[in-house]
């Protein structure tokens, strides 16, 4: 067997995959012909999904077969990990896909389930009828919430969670209490009388009254600390957190709504339309469409024609909710509004601009929109079309296979960052992405910062003795060319093909310039094909990697300092904030409308500490 027959082949996916968020959401699997196959949820889209294509895995036979049927992939990012996962069961009970039918019992809503009439009760998860005497809380969405509820009870109030007949034959304490998840009233560690307040307390918390808990723990812990007790102050400081973590509202699901979200982006000649269906204030599911866009400028036609072909003649027909919020507003708003009433048979409003939960529906619809966008562009077939016929238009007589692009970012001169980004036929190759802390130039200065990337790039691939790219992107005008060029001559390297794509006059999208080589000869494209959407992505992709490698440096600093840092918080917010969240770690994981959950912090002053604590 030759070394190129044994190797094991990348699944078709993997390439996407690895470029999906490092966010909570839900991911669907389908076939070849776009039939679903699965429906999982994720704390991190990325590292879950990834996990399932790796050429080394070794499967359990039905989730190879799974990844063997698996020919697309969409995902719904949420703000948080419960959110994903009471949108995945939603979706798993609408759409019944086959190998989560297989793989998971999704016949009834699990309970927890507290023991009564014993000296020392006990929780448990629990379906089915509720015959035995005790007090049964839920449902919960699926066994997965259930189970991660008792996991935080365990950790927090030390409830044991043992069948009877283990706890009443036990001589010594279980691994349990080693570790710090039990009292061992099997063998009488306890009292009756604590035992009953940990109970109590647990009650509390099913009975949605953490707040009363919460409090009561945030005085222990500041008890503990004044005392000097600085390891138990500790450990009641987690207890905090593991009670927040459960305790988060879900901006996913409020009020008793029933409407349609449905969100919009573009980008490359391409449109990625998210839906979300909701109903009685539960997402019950989502649907996302790519649309081929070509030279279509102005959004709002193309928002107004996929509202009226998927409301008016596609599968919703006859299906409208009472209310469509929407991320934009489209073009003749007023007819498409009266259309749609009339075809519900009942009035259908039609709303853009929205506050509170509605606002954050649309904003998970849209970041949704733009992941979808990117999977979508990412894909093999589409980067390889595209790469073919910017070949052709650069009559270059060897393959293009590899483009880098640098673009520069910094504010007002300072916190300067260069990034290379590295794109091939198969993909964003992410793993050879480079970041330049740029230094010893005048602030501001961009044709420096450019040449000192470059150099410090094609030095080391020379050094290195690595290959070298087809086409090197450089984002800028003439000037910013002229000097990667001569920074190539410098190193020897004249022979690499250098372009620089400018914004035009109004920095509108297929409005940009293009220069190839030391001449800074014009190149002239047409703005609709797909050798100028690839130049548009690879620039887009390496501008979003140079900004967020400049927030990152410019908020280590006021990290580093803390809370007192960020803008309007004082000594007396930010003792409210470590108190809430029992410490900095707690704030950091807090969404905005956790924040406000503060005492004292409003909207404004929530929205900027998330910003200051998640820059970059």
């Amino acid at each position: 067997m030759t070394e190129a027959s044994g190797k094991q082949q990348a699944h078709p996916l993997a390439a996407l995959a690895q470029g999906l968020p490092h966010l909570p959401g839900v991911y669907r699997l389908f076939d070849a012909q776009h039939k679903l196959l699965y429906v999982g949820k994720a704390k991190d889209l990325n590292k879950r999904v990834s996990s399932y294509f790796r050429a080394s895995a070794n499967h359990p036979p039905r989730l190879a077969q799974l990844v063997s049927k698996a020919a697309g992939l969409e995902v719904t990012v949420t703000e948080t990990e419960v959110e994903a996962l009471l949108l995945e069961q939603n979706l798993i009970k609408q759409e019944r896909p086959p190998f989560n039918i297989l793989l998971r019992d999704d016949k009834s809503y699990p309970y927890i389930f507290l023991s009564k009439g014993e000296p020392y009760p006990r929780l448990a998860l629990h379906r089915g009828a509720r015959r035995v005497e005790g007090e049964y809380f839920g449902p919960y969405p699926s066994a997965v919430a259930a189970r991660d509820a008792l996991n935080l009870l365990q950790k927090v109030f030390h409830v044991r969670q043992c069948e009877d007949s283990f706890f009443s034959h036990r001589s010594r304490p279980c691994l349990q209490h080693q570790i710090g998840r039990c009292t061992a009233p099997c063998v009488g560690l306890v009292s009756e009388a604590d035992y009953a307040q940990q109970v109590a307390m647990s009650r509390l918390f099913l009975e949605g009254k953490s707040d009363v808990l919460v409090n009561r723990l945030t005085d222990e812990m500041m008890q503990l600390s004044a005392r000097q007790s600085y390891e138990d102050a500790a450990q009641v400081r987690d207890r905090i957190q593991w009670l927040r973590e459960l305790q988060t509202r879900q901006g996913i699901e409020a009020g008793s709504a029933n409407v349609d979200v449905v969100a919009m982006v573009q980008g490359s000649g391409l449109a990625s339309v998210h839906v979300l269906f909701v109903r009685d204030g539960r997402v019950l599911g989502s649907r996302n469409y790519t649309l081929e866009t070509g030279q279509v400028d102005e959004s709002r036609d193309v928002f107004t024609e996929f509202l009226a072909q998927f409301y008016l003649t596609g599968d919703r027909r006859g299906q409208l909710p009472d209310e469509i919020v929407l991320s934009a507003e489209p073009a003749d708003a007023a007819v498409l509004e009266q259309a749609l009433g009339e075809q519900a048979g009942h009035k259908v409003r039609l709303a853009s601009r929205v506050r509170s939960h509605r606002r954050k529906w649309i904003a998970l619809a849209e970041r949704t929109a733009q992941e979808n966008l990117n999977l979508k562009l990412a894909s093999r077939q589409t980067l390889q079309s595209r790469f073919a016929e910017l070949q052709q238009a650069l009559d270059m007589p060897q393959a293009l296979t590899r483009i880098e692009c640098f673009d520069i970012s910094h504010h007002q001169g300072t916190g300067t960052v260069a990034a290379c980004v590295v794109f091939s036929p198969q993909g964003s190759e992410k793993q050879q992405y480079r970041r330049f802390t740029i230094r010893d130039i005048t602030p501001g200065d961009d044709y420096a910062a450019i040449g000192q990337a470059v150099r410090r790039r094609y030095a080391r691939l020379q050094d290195e003795q690595r290959d070298m790219p087809s086409l090197i992107l450089i984002d800028g005008g003439e000037n910013q060319l002229k000097r990667a060029c001569e920074v190539l001559a410098e190193l020897g390297l004249p022979e690499l093909l250098v372009m620089g794509i400018a914004k035009g006059p109004e920095r509108k999208a297929g409005a940009e310039r293009l220069f190839l080589g030391a001449r800074a000869e014009p190149v002239l494209l047409d703005p609709a094909s797909r050798a100028f959407h690839l130049l548009q992505q690879v620039r887009d992709e390496a501008h979003r990697f140079a900004v967020a490698g400049h927030h990152r440096r410019q908020s280590a600093a006021s990290k580093e300092e803390g809370l007192a840092a960020i803008p309007g918080i004082g000594p007396k917010r930010k003792k409210a904030l470590l108190a809430h969240f029992g410490g900095r770690q707690g704030v950091e994981a807090a969404s905005v409308d956790d924040l406000l959950q503060v005492p004292g912090i409003n909207r404004v002053v929530a929205q900027t500490i998330y910003d200051a604590l998640h820059k970059g």
